[in-house]
């Protein structure tokens, strides 16, 4: 397959983890500009089944559905992943690791030319704040869930695969929200409903977020920025808003949108790093396929500032956040007065 302009002409694209949340945005956009989307997913949706996509059901675990998956299209992006903190490990490995290296290799043995990988801010995630970081910060020598670390790993492997002929980038982007998100807002109401949820910390951490229609979209311009004699090409973007906001301030406004009161119970950073980590022991042994009410990973998600440039994505991809926190936040609360 050639190196033609995919901004311009209609291409067949296969989009892993095309029924989730962010892959079903994505494969969406590609419909609505006229490109034939093709899905890999272990389990079928209702928009799978609308005749308007190909739908292959599998798991990227497999590679004969994987190549199957990539033969005749003309570019992959892979969103696929297993997300939470739970300590069992094989299943993060499988997905995250072992899928994407089956991608890549599927990709290689098809002809397939480009490939846009659904990384995460995580995968340079070392324990510490990041405050206006961009992609020059290196990979960490430690990661403090599972999760982080087969994502770095994934990431490397993407990178790394870049050549003339196969054309690799990833999109980093951070806490995605929206209508529709089955994952992030449903847990934090779900919590605050039980009274579980707490403030970690001192409650003035800055974090990112990234609402769907600008990740689904950023994705895209990665898409189309992939060709020879770009930039983009072997290389990672971070994706958000541009606009670090109040962590606890966001979640509160969250909460008020679906009628809940604000959180008042506090535990400090210390506390809850601790009694993570004697959590993450006792699930280990007890109930390794459970999530941990705390762990040291989400201690820090919750308690520290996480930031980051966009400058290289605006350069590079011309990528513009164009719905706007104020704009997300109202089409978030219609959904969730529906």
């Amino acid at each position: 397959m050639g190196s033609a302009d995919f901004s311009t002409q209609m291409i067949k694209v296969l989009v892993t983890g095309g029924t989730g949340f962010l892959g079903s945005h994505i494969a969406l956009r590609l419909l609505e500009r006229g490109d034939a989307v093709r899905i890999l997913a272990r389990r079928k949706t209702p928009f799978a089944e609308n005749g308007s996509v190909e739908f292959v059901q599998g798991d990227v675990a497999d590679f004969d559905t994987v190549r199957k998956a990539c033969r005749g299209v003309d570019a992959v992006i892979h969103t696929a992943a297993k997300e939470g903190v739970e300590p069992n490990k094989r299943p993060f490995f499988q997905t995250n690791v072992q899928g994407t290296r089956n991608l890549l290799d599927a990709c290689r043995a098809e002809g397939v030319p480009r490939f846009v990988f659904t990384s995460s801010p995580s995968a340079v995630d070392g324990g510490v704040p990041l405050e206006g970081a961009d992609e020059t910060l290196p990979y960490p020598c430690r990661s403090l869930s599972t999760y982080a670390l087969t994502k770095r790993l994934a990431e490397e492997m993407v990178l790394g695969a870049n050549s003339a002929s196969f054309l690799t980038c990833a999109i980093r982007p951070r806490l995605i929200w929206g209508p529709g998100d089955r994952q992030l807002i449903p847990r934090v109401i779900e919590k605050a409903r039980k009274g579980t949820l707490r403030q970690v910390g001192d409650g003035a951490n800055l974090i990112d977020t990234t609402f769907i229609d600008n990740a689904a979209e950023a994705h895209l311009l990665a898409l189309d920025a992939l060709a020879p004699g770009s930039p983009v090409p072997g290389n990672a973007y971070f994706i958000s808003q541009g606009e670090p906001v109040d962590c606890w301030e966001w979640i509160n406004r969250i909460l008020e949108m679906a009628g809940l009161p604000p959180v008042r119970k506090r535990l400090s950073f210390r506390c809850a790093y601790r009694f993570g980590a004697l959590l993450e022991w006792g699930y280990a042994l007890c109930c390794p396929n459970t999530e941990p009410p705390m762990t040291r990973f989400l201690a820090t998600q919750l308690a520290q500032s996480y930031w980051f440039s966009i400058e290289k994505a605006r350069r590079d991809l011309n990528y513009v956040p164009r719905v706007t926190l104020a704009e997300g936040a109202e089409r978030l609360r219609a959904w969730l007065s529906r």
